[in-house]
C-alpha cells in the first residue's frame, strides 16, 4: 500500500486525487496539503509550510502536487528532507523554481507532468510523427479551459507547442489581431476560459487542400487524478532523478 499526501487537496484537482485514492485498494491518501489547517472527511490538512513535520508524521511515500509554484516548493523542501518522492502537476513555475525542481531530481525522484493523461501521452506521439510527416503544412493549436484556470497558454498547449519545436522550426503566434498576415514559420496559439471546461487541446496541419485535426478533450478531472496517482505509486522506490510521465504509460 502506498501512501500518499496531496498538496492542493481543496482544489479541483486535488480534491479529485483524494477521491480517486479512496477508491483505489492500492494507495491510501492519509494527508493533505491546503492554505489553510482543516480537516475534511477524516483528512488531515496542514499549510504547505509544514510538509517536513506531516510528511514524517504520516509516513508519506510520494506527495501528489496540484497547487500553486510557491506552495510546490514548500513541499519539495519536506520531501527533501524525508527523501520523499514527489508528482508535480502544477504549472506557472518561475526559472528559479524550475530550477530548484532539476536540482532537487538529485536528491529524491520527482516526475513532472503538465498532464496526467494517458490519452495526451498518445497524443504527443501521434503529434511527433504528424508535424514530421507534413513538413509544409500550416500549424495552429488551440485549447479551452474552466474560468477559473488562471495560466494561459495551459501547461499541456505549451507542452505540444514544445513537441511540435522538436520537429519543426516554429515561432509562436500569441492570437491575432488587424492586419496580421501568417508567416511560414509560425503556430498561432489560442486560449480560451468559460464554464468548467475539463481541459480541451487541438493541433490543426492544413494544407495541400487537406486538414488534418489531432485533439484530446477531458470528459471529467478523474482522468488526471488516476494518471497522477499511477505517477506517484510509480516513483516509489526509484532512484532520485528527472522522470516523465510517459515512462509511466510505457512500463503499464
Amino acid at each position: 500500500m502506498t501512501r500518499i499526501a496531496v498538496c492542493g487537496a481543496t482544489g479541483r484537482s486535488g480534491a479529485a486525487v483524494v477521491e480517486a485514492g479512496r477508491a483505489r485498494d492500492d494507495v491510501e491518501v492519509v494527508a493533505g496539503f491546503a492554505s489553510t489547517a482543516d480537516e475534511t472527511d477524516d483528512l488531515p490538512l496542514r499549510p504547505a509550510s509544514e510538509a517536513g513535520t506531516v510528511l514524517e508524521e504520516y509516513d508519506v511515500d510520494a506527495v501528489v502536487d496540484f497547487s500553486t509554484p510557491e506552495a510546490t516548493m514548500d513541499v519539495l523542501a519536506g520531501c527533501l528532507d524525508n527523501g520523499v518522492a514527489l508528482a508535480v502537476a502544477t504549472t506557472g513555475f518561475d526559472e528559479a523554481q524550475s530550477e530548484r525542481l532539476r536540482e532537487a531530481a538529485e536528491e529524491i525522484p520527482v516526475l513532472k507532468a503538465t498532464n496526467f493523461s494517458r490519452g495526451i501521452q498518445a497524443l504527443l506521439r501521434t503529434v511527433r510523427a504528424a508535424v514530421g510527416a507534413l513538413e509544409d503544412y500550416d500549424l495552429e493549436l488551440m485549447e479551452s479551459h474552466h474560468n477559473g484556470k488562471v495560466d494561459a497558454p495551459s501547461g499541456t498547449a505549451n507542452t505540444i507547442l514544445e513537441t511540435v519545436q522538436e520537429q519543426r522550426d516554429v515561432e509562436p503566434v500569441y492570437g491575432r489581431e488587424g492586419h496580421a498576415p501568417r508567416a511560414d514559420d509560425e503556430i498561432g496559439v489560442f486560449a480560451r476560459r468559460a464554464g468548467d471546461i475539463r481541459g480541451e487541446h487541438e493541433l490543426v496541419l492544413a494544407g495541400n487542400d487537406e486538414v488534418l485535426s489531432l485533439s484530446h478533450r477531458a470528459e471529467d478531472r478523474g482522468v488526471f487524478a488516476a494518471g497522477a496517482l499511477d505517477a506517484a505509486q510509480w516513483l516509489v522506490g526509484r532512484d532520485p532523478g528527472w522522470y516523465d510521465f510517459g515512462a509511466v504509460v510505457d512500463d503499464a
